[in-house]
């Protein structure tokens, strides 16, 4: 298929698509730092830098994807709802549909918009849509099936075609595998920025990777090692969690703070995830209609629901639409950590004396430990993944 990439960033969903067979004819990117990893990375493909500038699409376009701006839609945003200023862009796509419309769309955004303003962001799409004539189908989808880091996603693919959306995004189902863990001997990776009402943490794996802040304010998860050490994940390897390349969004670096590259990252589309869908968009498979089960009439929206023409449904549905082999984390890092910081820990820690939250036994105490290491100057400046020294990932909801 041809592709037109609106709110591109630095490119996750068009990458994988490319992966998958698919051609980019266009991509459009207003943030600078993000405009310049795309001209490195993609330097045959035309780059539009403002989706409200852009008069229509490219001719040809065969599908559509926006990865549309999620920041009034998190949790860890402002949730303005799909009205903010930012998440309303999506509008656009629907100005440019209305101009020239595409056989296909792919959406992407945070799961937390499932929930907002008791489901009228997602409410709003399927209508807008649904006016347009397109049959969907959305699924939250989890970066884990695929990657050692935890991050569900709502991907919504809509099409005005033959096609049945469902057999596209619906078709693939597996069971989460269990992965039994202990903190002497895998990693585990928590938010040292939360400690009162929730934990971000993952079994051998990282939590959610955040976008930080776009002047360059880093949110990196800390990593609990087997050995005690707790580190930051390298820049790199926080790239490679998300599906690409080592330095891919180094040339980010020439226009502004290094540090964006984590805003860069975190906001990214997780390459495999796209490069899965694109295969099924180019080989659909065939849905099973005994996952149908009524929509419900209270507003709320499932984690998964398809839309035949005629009807809604909910849909009986994972969030594992395959289960790739992976490395524990410990064995997937390549690069030095930092360790976490003294006024970094000691604040973790000051949060969890004052909340109710429960930890594994032991976790807390390797955190002080951390600590005591750091305060009499005995730990490392930088301490280095592999075997005897791997890295636990703690990962709790």
């Amino acid at each position: 298929m041809k592709v037109a990439g609106l709110f591109a960033g630095i490119g996750g969903l068009e990458r994988g698509l490319s992966a998958a067979g698919h051609e980019s004819l266009m991509l459009c990117e207003v943030w600078e730092p993000a405009r310049t990893v795309l001209a490195a990375r993609f330097p045959d493909v035309p780059l539009a830098p403002d989706v409200t500038a852009l008069r229509a699409l490219p001719g040809g376009t065969d599908v559509v994807v926006a990865g549309f701006p999620c920041q009034d839609l998190s949790q860890a945003g402002m949730t303005a709802g799909i009205a903010g200023k930012r998440s309303g862009l999506v509008g656009h796509v629907f100005r440019l549909l209305d101009r020239r419309p595409a056989p296909w769309v792919v959406l992407e955004n945070v799961s937390f918009m499932l929930h907002l303003d008791q489901g009228k962001a997602l409410r709003l799409l399927v209508e807008a849509f649904e006016e347009r004539g397109y049959r969907w189908a959305y699924r939250v989808v989890n970066s884990l099936a695929f990657l050692p880091q935890r991050r569900e996603r709502v991907l919504f693919v809509a099409t005005r075609t033959d096609c049945d959306p469902a057999d596209v995004l619906l078709a693939d189902d597996r069971s989460p595998p269990e992965r039994p863990t202990a903190l002497d001997t895998h990693a585990h990776g928590f938010y040292w920025t939360e400690g009162i009402r929730g934990l971000g943490w993952a079994p051998d794996a990282v939590p959610t990777l955040k976008n930080g802040s776009t002047v360059g304010i880093a949110s990196p998860p800390a990593i609990l090692l087997p050995t005690g050490q707790v580190i930051t994940p390298d820049i790199r390897d926080a790239e490679r969690l998300q599906g690409f390349p080592t330095d891919w969004t180094a040339p980010a670096a020439m226009v502004g703070r290094a540090s964006l590259r984590w805003s860069l990252v975190g906001n990214a589309v997780t390459v495999p995830v796209a490069e899965w869908l694109g295969r099924r968009l180019a080989m659909p498979g065939r849905y099973d209609i005994s996952r149908d089960a009524p929509l419900g009439t209270d507003g709320r929206w499932p984690k998964a629901a398809r839309f035949d023409g005629v009807t809604r449904r909910r849909v009986e549905i994972g969030a594992f639409p395959v289960r790739r082999a992976r490395p524990p984390l410990a064995d997937f890092l390549r690069h030095h950590g930092k360790p976490l910081s003294v006024r970094a820990t000691r604040g973790f820690l000051e949060r969890t004396g004052r909340s109710r939250l429960r930890f594994p036994p032991g976790f807390l105490e390797r955190v002080r430990l951390h600590l005591e290491r750091m305060e009499g100057g005995a730990g490392p400046d930088r301490a280095a993944p592999g075997r005897g020294e791997r890295v636990p990932a703690l990962a709790a909801e």
